[in-house]
């Protein structure tokens, strides 16, 4: 595939993922408008005069047709405006970039954490098929697929923190702050999110180590007399890596939008913790606004991946 004909799939793809993205906002934002709970009574109270409500509501535009309310959101989305937080009173893009570096660093820690640990231990698994261990490895998969993040978080916590005494159970301290103690404050949900995206990973490099070492040009390549270690680096490990490659993109995606759990178990300010104490006020604009922000981050880690993709697979080039 040449430069040009390589661009244009990328931007194609791109196009399709912001459709999705949109589609993921609008159901989102109709799904709120029909649940129970109306915000404006939330903020005058359930024993509040009517007459305000009904003001409150007008205010706030809730008053007016579902479409054309979210036509205007929508709108306010293009240009980069997610409205106002009912509970705090501040634009929620302001709200989500505050509480951004607190999930960003333990999606990028735990996603770090999950390659380094996955990728070698595919392979030495793959390279041991029947093994010693290879079994341990399959077993390690098998067990952090069977454990929940958050009581990995717990487990975590009982022996890291309440019998060590090593790292800090709960709470956030800024990195301009003490960057040691924001270091030990995030050392415990990195594991327990890690875990299990490297039980998966680990899993998955193993069975793409093992299929493409069953090859034909694998073969030849050990016919021509090449040693083992040359016949895995060079030849098999960059199209073992291409499915891996691909189940990382998602799971970045996932920790972006899904890390909401653990933020709980160890009382972190991120943006899962804000997403639920949205819903928990029925805060509806900062309910939306960080859905649309989660999607677009989704959309966004999965065009990087498509683009790498296409850098590591020839195929696609061609």
């Amino acid at each position: 595939m040449k430069g040009r004909e390589l661009r244009a799939r990328l931007l194609r793809r791109l196009a399709s993922l912001l459709v999705t993205a949109l589609l993921v906002s609008t159901i989102t934002f109709l799904a709120l408008r029909v649940l129970p709970g109306d915000p404006a009574r939330l903020i005058v109270g359930t024993d509040g005069d009517p007459a305000a409500v009904e003001r409150i509501r007008a205010l706030l535009g809730y008053d007016r047709p579902v479409l054309v309310q979210l036509w205007d959101w929508l709108g306010g989305l293009v240009r980069g405006d997610l409205g106002t937080s009912l509970r705090y009173d501040l634009p929620v893009l302001q709200l989500i970039a505050g509480r951004l570096d607190v999930t960003l660093a333990l999606t990028a820690g735990a996603t770090l954490l999950a390659v380094l640990t996955a990728g070698p231990l595919g392979i030495f698994a793959a390279t041991r098929r029947g093994r010693l261990g290879d079994a341990a490895a399959v077993v390690f998969s098998q067990a952090g697929l069977a454990v929940p993040s958050f009581w990995v978080g717990m487990l975590l916590i009982l022996v890291f923190s309440v019998r060590l005494r090593w790292v800090p159970a709960a709470g956030y301290v800024p990195f301009t702050q003490d960057p040691v103690t924001w270091a030990r404050s995030l050392v415990l949900p990195v594991l327990a999110l890690a875990l299990p995206q490297a039980a998966v990973l680990t899993r998955l490099v193993r069975s793409s180590v093992l299929e493409v070492l069953e090859q034909d040009y694998v073969r030849f390549a050990r016919a021509k007399g090449l040693s083992e270690r040359v016949v895995l680096y060079r030849h098999a490990l960059r199209n073992a890596l291409i499915p891996p490659l691909t189940v990382l993109g998602l799971q970045v995606g996932q920790l972006l939008a899904g890390s909401i759990v653990v933020e709980t178990v160890f009382a972190l300010p991120g943006l899962g913790q804000l997403l639920l104490n949205a819903i928990a006020a029925r805060d509806l604009p900062v309910v939306q606004g960080a859905v649309a922000f989660a999607a677009l981050a989704v959309v966004l880690v999965n065009f990087v991946v498509d683009a790498v993709y296409a850098m590591v697979d020839p195929r696609v080039r061609q």
